[in-house]
């Protein structure tokens, strides 16, 4: 879970959050204010988060004074021209994305580099190359011969396109980060802040700690939980881990299997709806799919994936004798309810306000975000502690703030290429590509997808990743016989390879520093527990009716009981300490029965 900014300072720690208070009354109001211009709220969304990349973000390590006068001056430049768009958005819609006068093409200038040095200090340099590149190509493509080059384009137009208009900067994708994925990270925030991370593992330790491995599926339960909201990996090792990874250890566990129970099991959080990160929001966007559709869509897969890995448990339980849990050192009935409690109060209203009362996601989750935030007056003992209450909204809305600013800065970056490859035509030539490539055939596309996905996953973070793979070669596999939602459901999977496969496991590097074992023990032994990462999504593809619970249920729960039983036999044939002869059969007998429809 990322914390609040560290700030000694009392001044310096109020303003910091009255920002963060700024930030999250500006996206709740939205939701309950009705409608407001796009040209008005998303670059507000962009000025908000600046300060807490290119400022209070600044890491020790980059703490010297050219540093951070270079990201006040760059945060300072990004205000100001998000402001100007946000005043004179009336005027800039009549311009039809086409700059006028040296005064606004500077505008733009500087709203584009203050974008990639936000990505850049955010998360590294990857994601920003892509980006300039992108730009490079809009720039100067006219010069490269044959099908890869574009028609020529005036400055004002290719600029204007990305800065003053619904094109790039701030498009589609920017308003999912405004009107959703905000809305929910702010969600996550407030019950994080309370008791709901220590209900989560009292509800696990309670349901699983009794069985064989149970130290292992405690982590896998509460991370399930835990990650559902969290929508991030990383910071659910960090979280859980710090919890589940020492109970293993006690246990007698091989760190190389804790490490990799907790990773594997963070990394699952990312497609475990309800919530499914942002991922599942921006997905709404892109496929005009109702977000109910989509969870119900991704529920057999995510289940089937837990499944494996608690199958996967099973296996290395028996082959290192593990036990379970001893029950003195499990939480009482009584601290399970009540703990309990503190999430799932805020579920039921999140739940009831999109399925009973039918409204939109967003305005349950505002919902729910009032209910979580009454929860946070009261403590596990049922007591209002006025310190403990202060202490718990000035981290609610500092996570809050720094988590819609780093998701802010990744899609801000990603809505630059997403506005290049439709302006120069290349998300066409690409898709033109990967058809040739595989002669039009769909598995060949899949696997040449699911490469590109697995290069770029390790490299930018599962959103961007998956936002911009889905751009580039979704057409490709939809052309090739899959259904949309088929299409990004897959694309989404392998974009999240990268959290437990090397050479770049983040999750991995994680779990395996907090517990002290060589990382790449910990990845090797994170791939064969999270095998089902890598078989679901094809065993999606070969058995569409495994996302169709909601039109078909009998049909969908029957073909998920054939994907699991292939699963089974695949984690075991994997991990099992069975004689070779019969592991790969186990391994081959479990790809058919997951592959059949396919193979014949």
């Amino acid at each position: 879970m990322m914390q609040a900014p560290e700030v000694k300072s009392l001044p310096i720690r109020l303003i910091v959050t009255f920002l963060a208070i700024v930030l999250v009354v500006f996206h709740l109001g939205l939701i309950f204010s009705g409608l407001t211009p796009n040209l008005v709220s998303r670059p507000i969304h962009m000025a908000l988060a600046l300060p807490w990349i290119l400022i209070i973000g600044t890491r020790a390590g980059e703490g010297n004074q050219l540093y951070r006068y270079s990201g006040w001056l760059l945060a300072a430049a990004g205000i100001a021209a998000c402001l100007y768009i946000a005043i004179n958005q009336s005027d800039l819609i009549d311009q039809y994305g086409f700059l006028e006068g040296n005064g606004q093409i500077l505008m733009a200038s500087v709203l584009i580099v203050v974008v990639l040095e936000a990505a850049r200090r955010a998360i590294g340099w990857p994601l920003p190359i892509v980006a300039f590149l992108a730009l490079m190509y809009g720039l100067f493509g006219q010069y490269i011969p044959g099908e890869f080059g574009h028609s020529p384009m005036p400055l004002g137009s290719f600029l204007g396109t990305l800065t003053i208009a619904e094109g790039g900067l701030w498009g589609s994708l920017t308003g999912v980060s405004v009107s959703v994925v905000a809305i929910f990270v702010i969600f996550g925030a407030v019950l994080n802040a309370g008791e709901a991370g220590q209900g989560f593992m009292n509800v696990a330790a309670a349901a699983a700690g009794r069985l064989t491995g149970g130290g292992a599926k405690v982590s896998v339960v509460s991370s399930a939980l835990f990650g559902s909201i969290s929508g991030s990996a990383s910071a659910n090792v960090a979280s859980t881990g710090a919890i589940t990874l020492p109970a293993m250890t006690r246990l007698g566990y091989p760190k190389k299997l804790a490490g990799a129970v907790e990773a594997v099991a963070s990394s699952g959080g990312q497609i475990m709806p309800p919530l499914m990160g942002a991922g599942a929001f921006v997905m709404v966007e892109l496929t005009g799919t109702p977000y109910t559709s989509i969870i119900m869509a991704a529920l057999l897969p995510a289940v089937l994936y837990f499944f494996a890995v608690w199958i996967g448990i099973n296996a290395y339980a028996t082959k290192f004798e593990l036990s379970g849990i001893a029950e003195e050192d499990r939480p009482p009935l009584r601290d399970v309810l009540i703990t309990s409690a503190f999430f799932l109060v805020p579920f039921f209203v999140l739940l009831w306000g999109m399925f009973v009362a039918e409204y939109t996601p967003q305005y349950a989750a505002s919902l729910s975000i009032l209910a979580g935030a009454l929860m946070l007056f009261i403590n596990r003992s049922l007591k209002a502690v006025p310190s403990q209450i202060i202490r718990r909204f000035e981290i609610a809305f500092n996570t809050a703030a720094r988590q819609v600013a780093m998701i802010a800065s990744i899609i801000l970056c990603a809505s630059i290429i997403i506005g290049v490859l439709s302006v120069t035509g290349l998300g066409v030539k690409i898709t033109s590509l990967i058809l040739s490539g595989s002669s039009g055939l769909l598995w060949p596309s899949l696997l040449l997808t699911a490469l590109a996905c697995l290069v770029l996953g390790m490299e930018v973070p599962t959103t961007a990743a998956y936002v911009i793979c889905i751009s580039v070669a979704g057409p490709a596999l939809v052309e090739s016989g899959l259904e949309p939602l088929q299409a990004h459901l897959f694309v989404f999977w392998f974009a999240l390879l990268s959290t437990i496969t090397p050479p770049v496991c983040g999750a991995v590097f994680i779990a395996a520093g907090m517990i002290g074992e060589d990382w790449l023990k910990v990845a090797l032994a994170a791939m064969s527990l999270g095998i089902g990462l890598y078989i679901i999504p094809l065993g999606m593809i070969a058995n569409p009716e495994l996302i169709q619970l909601g039109q078909h249920p009998i049909e969908a729960l029957l073909v998920a009981c054939q994907v699991g039983a292939g699963l089974a036999a695949i984690s075991y044939g994997l991990i099992a300490n069975y004689r070779l002869p019969l592991r790969i059969g186990l391994i081959l007998g479990g790809l058919l029965i997951v592959f059949v429809r396919a193979m014949f």
